[in-house]
């Protein structure tokens, strides 16, 4: 008895350490589901010039199956805690895929400009819950010795995501019709469910998790209408507007009361007493303008290639890898040194990168080298993966093990209205700047000849350039907040436990485009 019982200690010990092939298996499940929500947010970017020509609608309306996409993958972020506890997360992960596969079919078949910007959204609600809910199955399935090596798995979609994602959108739409940037996901997504169905382990609902609704019904439809009045102020002639003051205001009181219902419940959708602390506020603030200048300014860069440059959709695809190749380069170094020092000393320096990238990129013209274009991607994304990394990790570096479930759900919250507002912004502004000077046509999207485009290029050009630096206004706000609130050295461990993964995403997946 005295010889097995070290030999069964020694088994149990090393016995975790090992991925088996089926955890590999559900790994393998979570890995398809993120990465079909991850590349439609890169794909898409690059159909946008052929759905507006397409559909002869105008940029900032269909911004809005960017905007209406990101803004449905905020809602339900919170809601999935809840959806787990309720149905279990196989089958929330199962219905998730089914619900995105929806949204995926009837984005393809879509009508006109509006009906596509609905099954956007219903894209969206299905696609916002496969990443907390998938890390959270992998977490489960994997134990705590076996979580780090697991959670590496998607590292993958993340860092593929951004090179492959316009390369294959580009093909696609050049290849066979803007539609098939939707239809792709299918044959993904149904692999995906059968593995689900048969390799997941059924669990069994739990309902604990008391959900705020009233919460819910107030902030992402006071950030909607925030959103809408300010893309409608072009089509109205200005800010004065009742068309544009009238859904802004409405948003602003929805979100108002949302904020004091929030600081008197114990359950709230978001722990506003988190932005107490000060570095979890400052990581967010600084995360959030980051966000609106980067996702913003990626929903450009496409546009101009196509617009300006008369460039098809696969070699706008190709001509952008380079901004997720730079990712992959940043990333690993910012992880290397977050665990080395203080979060103020690695984020304005990738700040700073992004800045240099964007200050390039106001420099654009109708002849614009395509090495100095590769390089200033290159840059920027080298600057996205030395940001985003170091300050979702450093928003919860501060926080005590109780809060970092909810905190981890304001990140992600925030990142993704960050992405709409900056899809928003962005495109209103490059519309303002391009009014008038579109041949008649108008809006950006619609199919100029050659000679038409020979004539407004310049003007064009121009346009782009002057909205980029709005974003490199944005960045420099960034900036200063992170130089002056953002800790310079690493902060002492709040307790000496490590943090559980919640269904709300602990684990936060930083975005790099």
């Amino acid at each position: 008895m005295n010889v097995t019982a070290p030999a069964v200690a020694t088994a149990q010990t090393t016995e975790p350490e090992r991925i088996d092939r089926k955890l590999a298996l559900i790994a393998s499940v979570v890995v398809l589901g993120s990465l079909m929500s991850i590349l439609d947010t890169t794909v898409v970017n690059v159909a946008i010039n052929s759905i507006a020509s397409g559909f002869h609608t105008s940029l900032s309306t269909i911004q809005w199956i960017s905007t209406g996409y990101t803004l449905a993958l905020a809602t339900v972020i919170p809601l999935t805690g809840w959806a787990a506890d309720r149905f279990g997360t196989k089958r929330l992960y199962f219905w998730s895929i089914a619900v995105f596969l929806a949204g995926s079919m009837l984005s393809g078949i879509a009508w006109n400009a509006e009906s596509l910007i609905v099954f956007r959204v219903v894209q969206g609600l299905g696609g916002g819950m496969l990443m907390p809910a998938g890390m959270t199955i992998l977490t489960h399935a994997a134990g705590p010795h076996r979580v780090g090596r697991v959670m590496s798995f998607l590292g993958i979609p993340m860092l593929l995501g951004p090179i492959f994602g316009p390369v294959l959108g580009g093909w696609l739409v050049d290849a066979f019709s803007w539609r098939w940037v939707f239809y792709i996901n299918l044959p993904i997504g149904l692999i995906a469910m059968e593995m689900c169905r048969r390799f997941m382990e059924r669990d069994v609902p739990q309902p604990h998790f008391r959900l705020d609704w009233l919460g819910f019904a107030l902030l992402m439809p006071g950030f909607t209408a925030v959103i809408f009045g300010l893309a409608s102020t072009n089509a109205a002639g200005g800010l004065m507007h009742f068309r544009v003051l009238g859904p802004a205001l409405a948003g602003v009181v929805a979100l108002t009361i949302f904020v004091r219902h929030s600081l008197r419940v114990p359950y709230a959708l978001i722990d506003l007493r988190l932005f107490m602390n000060r570095t979890f506020a400052a990581c967010s603030g600084t995360l959030f303008l980051g966000i609106v200048a980067v996702f913003g300014g990626l929903l450009l860069l496409p546009l101009y290639l196509q617009v300006v440059r008369g460039e098809s959709a696969m070699t706008a695809g190709l001509l952008l890898a380079p901004q997720g190749l730079g990712a992959v380069v940043g990333m690993p170094v910012a992880g290397w040194l977050a665990d080395q020092t203080g979060i103020g000393r690695i984020v304005p320096v990738g700040l700073a990168t992004i800045g240099l990238a964007f200050l390039g990129l106001t420099q654009l013209q109708v002849d614009t080298s395509y090495v100095l274009f590769g390089v200033d991607l290159f840059v920027m994304g080298i600057g996205m993966g030395v940001t985003m990394v170091p300050m979702f990790s450093g928003a919860m570096q501060t926080l005590r093990k109780a809060e970092v479930a909810r905190a981890s759900t304001s990140v992600n919250i925030t990142q993704q209205v960050g992405a709409a507002v900056g899809t928003a912004v962005l495109s209103i502004l490059l519309a303002h700047e391009l009014s008038g000077h579109l041949l008649g046509r108008g809006g950006i999207g619609v199919s100029v000849t050659a000679a038409e485009r020979e004539n407004a290029a310049p003007v064009i050009a121009q346009a782009f350039a002057t909205t980029f630096w709005w974003a490199l206004g944005l960045i420099a706000l960034s900036f200063f907040v992170a130089i002056v609130f953002l800790p310079k050295s690493k902060p002492a461990p709040i307790d000496h436990e490590e943090p559980e993964l919640g269904i709300d995403g602990v684990l936060v997946a930083p975005q790099t485009s």
